[in-house]
This record gives structure tokens, sequence and C-alpha cells, in this order.
């Protein structure tokens, strides 16, 4: 699946950069020679973590984490700031993006902290620690700015579930998340009429069916009330204070607030419509009109499934998506025969975040999520993500390699 993934990105990298004046595979003036170039290195990358120990990784896996932060630091002084964002370390015309990369190094460290003396995470004090491990690269990346790449940072939450984290932090994230978006829609006024409206009825409910229980809690519904009104009335201060103009006119495009197809929503328009002219069987390999005519900017990164899109159309869409599925499945199927809680945190961490990315790239895609600049995992061009993502998956398959010693 690995080599397929590479493959069909290249081929896909190849066609969206694809001039006829240049046709060398390993020329390094073309992007898809870059890329090559990356893949083969890849293997290399591969071998060295191999052959690597898996206690190796275990060991220094608080190393690898306190590198990583040391690395995000280091883009405020030594960055360079590549479309609105410092979150490269240039080196002549190749570039390292250090994100790709710490998302392994905190999948290791929260393996780690797990595994040690098998944290209970229904402590508070366990929960706080792991949330800290998980949220400081998140907030580095987030003030580069990148928020895109900092939510992926989230999904390794789900993880924390499977280890014993209480099911309502992910009930309180999903209303919280609920209450944005409506909020967004409407204004900050409708939305506290309507929360304020829900929760009074089920506070008639509650003291018609057991006036004792509200006579014991009304304090919480109280908090309740509080702060779910604090959250609403921050939302219009969030969104127009720390947001930025670009993320706030994509949640307007995708809330259907504004139409933009001309200006910050050009580049999902053309993906669609580009996706959509490919058909049921596409138009072949290299003979993508609208990729060959440069008709979504910068295809070769986050919109390269467009590429799939056009050239193979339905079918060849479906056979990637599927791929990727089968991947997932593969992926929880190793995650869930590990038998060390380092090994099984790991594998999980690592489920969750090729997870996300598809999900969200593909969404971003094809137009039913905001663009928030994250790569498709071996599609997409670019060195770091492609070395970020090995390294992920093959520290993953030397832990499998070892799981009958682990007891």
């Amino acid at each position: 699946m690995y080599l397929a993934f590479v493959f069909l990105g290249w081929l896909s990298i190849y066609s969206a950069t694809f001039s006829e004046s240049e046709f060398e595979i390993f020329d390094l003036s073309t992007k898809y020679g870059k890329q090559m170039i990356w893949i083969l290195l890849s293997f290399v990358i591969i071998i060295i973590i191999l052959a690597i120990d898996k206690k190796f990784y275990e060991q220094f896996s608080g190393i690898f984490y306190l590198i990583s932060i040391l690395s995000l630091v280091g883009l405020f002084v030594f960055g360079n700031n590549i479309n609105g964002a410092t979150s490269w370390y240039s080196f002549g015309s190749f570039g390292i993006q250090p994100s790709e990369f710490s998302k392994a190094a905190t999948a290791l460290a929260i393996a780690n902290y797990l595994n040690e003396r098998n944290q209970d995470l229904r402590k508070l004090s366990n929960q706080l620690k792991a949330f800290g491990i998980i949220f400081l690269p998140a907030l580095l990346i987030t003030f580069q700015p990148d928020p895109g790449s900092a939510l992926v940072y989230g999904s390794l939450i789900l993880v924390l579930y499977r280890f014993g984290l209480p099911l309502y932090y992910l009930v309180i994230g999903f209303l919280a998340l609920l209450l944005f978006i409506i909020t967004l829609y409407l204004d900050s006024m409708s939305t506290l009429i309507i929360s304020s409206s829900v929760i009074s009825a089920m506070l008639i409910y509650l003291i018609y069916k057991n006036k004792k229980y509200f006579r014991h809690n009304w304090m919480r519904f109280l908090l309740i009330y509080l702060f779910t009104s604090l959250f609403i009335i921050s939302v219009d201060y969030v969104f127009n204070n720390v947001f930025e103009q670009r993320h706030r006119d994509r949640f307007n495009i995708l809330l259907g607030k504004d139409v933009d197809d001309q200006g910050i929503g050009y580049n999902t328009a053309q993906s669609v419509i580009t996706i959509g002219s490919g058909g049921t069987s596409g138009k072949g390999f290299l003979q993508g009109d609208r990729t060959q005519g440069d008709f979504v900017p910068e295809q070769q990164t986050d919109y390269i499934f467009s590429t799939v899109g056009e050239e193979w159309g339905f079918l060849g869409s479906s056979f990637v998506i599927l791929l990727f599925m089968a991947f997932l499945i593969r992926l929880l199927y190793i995650a869930d025969r590990q038998k060390s809680i380092f090994s099984k945190v790991f594998s999980y961490a690592t489920v969750a975040i090729f997870f996300f990315h598809f999900t969200i790239n593909i969404g971003m895609v094809i137009g039913l999520l905001p663009t928030i600049g994250i790569p498709l995992p071996f599609f997409s061009y670019g060195g770091s993500s492609l070395w970020g993502f090995t390294v992920l998956l093959f520290i993953l398959i030397r832990l499998d390699a070892d799981r009958i010693y682990e007891w």
C-alpha cells in the first residue's frame, strides 16, 4: 500500500507540474524531479528505522519530543516565511518543515507517558499532563501561524479515549464546535436564545422527573448556563480578532454567507470543477486540460486529489479512497494486536493522524470542509510531508515486528 501511494502520488505530481520542455525524472529544477529524490531517500529512512531496536524509540521518545519542540521554537528566529507562515527552514532550494516530523515525536511522547506506570487518565493531573504533551507543539505551530497543521494534533485526543479519558471531554468538545458553527451562521444573540431555551427545557424536564436531583445539582446547571453564554459571546471576539482574514473568509464561504469564487474560494471552486470534469472514467494520464492549464493554483500540494479526479474520474478517485480506507483498517488491525501499552498508544496515534489528514484533505478538495492547508499522505508534493508520514508509518511497523516479545 505504501508503494502504491507513493507511486500514484508521484504520477499525480508529475501530471500537475508537467511541462513539455522539461521531462527528466531526476531534474531538480522540476517539482516531480525533487519528489523522486525525496522518494528514493525515504527508502534510506525506512532501512534506518527498521534496523534500529524497538526499545530505542521508547527510551529516547522524550529526546525526540524535546528536539521537535526546539525545532519549532527555532522557526521564530531562523525560519523562512512562505505563504504567510514561518514554518520552514530553508537550505538553498530545499526546505524542511519541522511540524511534519513533530507529529511522530508527539505520538512517541504520549505513548511513553501513558506507558510509564500505566497512567490512569481518570485522574485530572494525568489528563492535564497528557493534554500538555499534545497541545504544546500545536500551540507553537498555531503561532507560526499554521492553524491547519496545528489542528492535526487534536486527533491525538481521540487516542486518549481508548486509554481511559472520560467521555464527557468528547461531548463537551463536540457541543463547543456545534455552538461555534451555529453562532457563526446566525449571531450571538440568536444562539444565546436557542441554547438557553434548550437548557431550560432540559431543566424543566428534570424538575418534573426528579426534584430531589435538581435541588442537589442546581449549581451545576447554573454553571452550564454561565459557561455556555460566555462561550457564545466569545465566539465573535475570537473569530474577528484571533482568526486571520483568510480564515474568516473560508468559514464564511463554507457556511454560505459569502460567495467568492474569484477570491479566497477560487482554489476550492476550481478544484471541484476539475474533479467533476473527469466524469466516470477520467480524461487519461496527462490529458486533463484543466490540470495542464493550471486552473487550480499549486495543485501539486494540498489539491493534488483534483488531479486524480480529472485524469482518472470517479472510478480512479474511488479506487484511491478505497485504498486509503483499506490502509486505515490495516493500521487499526495492527494497533489492536499490540501487546505493550507503548506500542498500542503509538499505533492508535498513527491511525488517528492518517485518518485526520485523509478525511480533512479530501473534504477540503471537494468543497465539504474549509481549506486549512494540510497534505494528502504520500500524494501531496513535499519532502517533509513524505518523510514525516514515512517515519510515522515505519516506526509502527518496527514496533509491530517485536510484538510477540512484549508482555
